[in-house]
């Protein structure tokens, strides 16, 4: 199944469409964005629920909160940097602070917009974002996990803030797995090593699983799809399982997924742990893999980076 690969954006718009054709409430707004974001379907099926603004994140953000106080469930979907890192004050005042029922996505996010560099990359989405109170926070992994997210949050009353990539991802699941959002999904039972992947890089971690159990290393991984709100029961029995976790994330160390595992570990049960991510550096351009490799994202990095953590390096 992993070998079969599906566009995220084209997924994210055929999830919103299959929900707007039982939730009349569901409106979709645009920035310029509707087609790049796989929405060109649902502006033909419901042209009168779709709403064109232009390049003007900050004013659709606005707009969509006034539409969610009457009742509507309005769905931007734009270039992650520009709904999050550009649109911050308005996400958090307009939609954090009113507590709104709107949906926002960022896709093309993480380096996947990859040779556009570092003012299109946004591996500082989850950083800013999990900052304002009450907002869901999604990074599903793979394209059934992003359909079945882009209904659980339309579902879910309150703001939230989904991110996805843009190159052609692999299937990682069944049609039938069990999504809730602030559940993660345990994929391996392990007793070694803790290794937790979100995102547009679970693929690489799923893949690094297994070159770890080959070199006989016992994983237990897990996919961490919603950020905030954590599974804390999940994360705590695992690190309680193996005492050591490695998380794997396309965004800054600072800030993201191992951030907040971080957080909670601290507290609660410390264990070791090795954040795979971006270092305090504007990252490079250049096609979408070799940034991966540059950054040390592929499974056999990241199955040397787990070895060297296990062995003390």
């Amino acid at each position: 199944m992993i070998n079969e690969l599906r566009d995220p954006r084209k997924t994210l718009g055929e999830a919103v469409t299959e929900a707007a054709e039982t939730n009349q409430n569901i409106v979709v707004l645009s920035a310029d964005s509707g087609s790049g974001s796989g929405l060109g379907d649902f502006k033909k099926r419901f042209p009168e629920r779709y709403f064109e603004f232009g390049i003007m994140e900050q004013g659709v953000t606005g707009f969509a909160s006034g539409l969610a106080t009457t009742g509507k469930i309005p769905v931007f979907a734009a270039i992650a940097p520009f709904v999050t890192a550009r649109n911050f004050e308005m996400f958090r005042n307009d939609l954090g602070y009113m507590n709104q029922n709107v949906k926002i996505v960022g896709r093309s996010a993480g380096l996947t917009y990859d040779q556009l560099g570092s003012t299109h990359h946004s591996i500082d989405d989850v950083a800013i974002i999990r900052t304002i109170p009450g907002v869901t926070v999604i990074n599903p992994g793979d394209p059934v996990t992003i359909k079945k997210a882009v209904h659980a949050m339309i579902r879910h009353v309150g703001p939230c803030y989904m991110k996805i990539g843009s190159p052609p991802m692999p299937v990682l699941y069944d049609e039938d797995v069990d999504f809730t959002l602030g559940k993660g999904i345990v994929i391996r039972e392990g007793h070694d090593v803790t290794l937790i992947g979100t995102g547009t890089v679970l693929s690489k971690t799923v893949a690094a699983a297994e070159l770890l159990e080959e070199a006989g290393v016992s994983v237990f991984l897990i996919d961490i799809h919603t950020v905030k709100p954590l599974d804390r029961e999940l994360i705590l029995s695992a690190a309680g399982k193996t005492g050591k976790i490695v998380t794997v994330e396309e965004h800054f160390v600072a800030g993201g997924l191992g951030s907040a595992i971080a957080e909670l570990t601290s507290h609660e049960y410390p264990v070791k742990m090795k954040m795979i991510g971006i270092g305090d550096y504007y990252a490079s351009n250049g096609p979408y893999e070799q940034l991966l490799e540059k950054y040390g994202f592929q499974p056999a990095q990241i199955r040397d980076t787990v070895i060297n953590f296990l062995n003390n390096k």
